[in-house]
This record gives C-alpha cells, structure tokens and sequence, in this order.
C-alpha cells in the first residue's frame, strides 16, 4: 500500500472517532454501536477515496476536492440515516477539507 492511502486511511480512522464523539454528544446514548461504527467507517471510506486520488493539483484545487468528495461519501451516510444527521453530513465536507489538507502536508 502506498503512503498516501496509508495517511489518508489513517486519518479517515481518527475523524471517524471524533465524529463517534461528537455524534455521542448530540444524541446521547441513544445511538446504536451499528450506527457508531457506521459513522466511523463512513469516515475512514473517505480517507481511502481521498488517498486513492493523485495530487498533481494546487491546494485550492485539492481542498475542493476534498469537499466535494467529502459531500459525496457523506451524503450516502446521511441519505441512509433518513437525512437525520445534518450536522454529521457538514461535518463530512470539512473532514474532506482536512483529510485533503493533512495528504497534501505529509506525503511529497
């Protein structure tokens, strides 16, 4: 596996907790452990996707990028929830932003 899918996977995992966290505090215990995983794997879906593009573009280019397909993996989470989450689907377009962001910083 290459270092850019690596990193992207990698922080895809860590995003996923966060939002695990804050899905936690929004809605509380009432959230299933299937749901929780979900939301985490959906997470570390988009640090795959994202790893597995190239960076032969400027930041800018990268980090709309990373929106865009931010938006995309999480549409298909919130889509699935019945459009429950809507923080968690904007949340998905940031974490795009900083998945993008982190490859872009770390792996040359």
């Amino acid at each position: 596996m290459n270092r850019r899918i690596v990193v992207g996977l990698t922080t895809g995992a860590i995003l996923g907790v966060v939002c695990i966290i804050g899905a936690h505090l929004r809605f509380g215990a009432t959230l299933s452990a299937i749901y929780l995983f979900s939301f985490w794997y959906n997470r570390v879906l988009m640090g795959l996707v994202i790893g597995l593009f190239v960076k032969k573009h400027k930041l800018s280019i990268l980090l709309l990028r990373g929106a865009l397909t931010g938006a995309l993996i999480s549409f298909a989470f919130y889509g699935a929830t019945e459009f429950n989450d809507l923080i968690g689907f904007l949340a998905g377009i940031a974490y795009g932003v900083i998945i993008e962001f982190v490859l872009y910083k770390l792996v040359k």
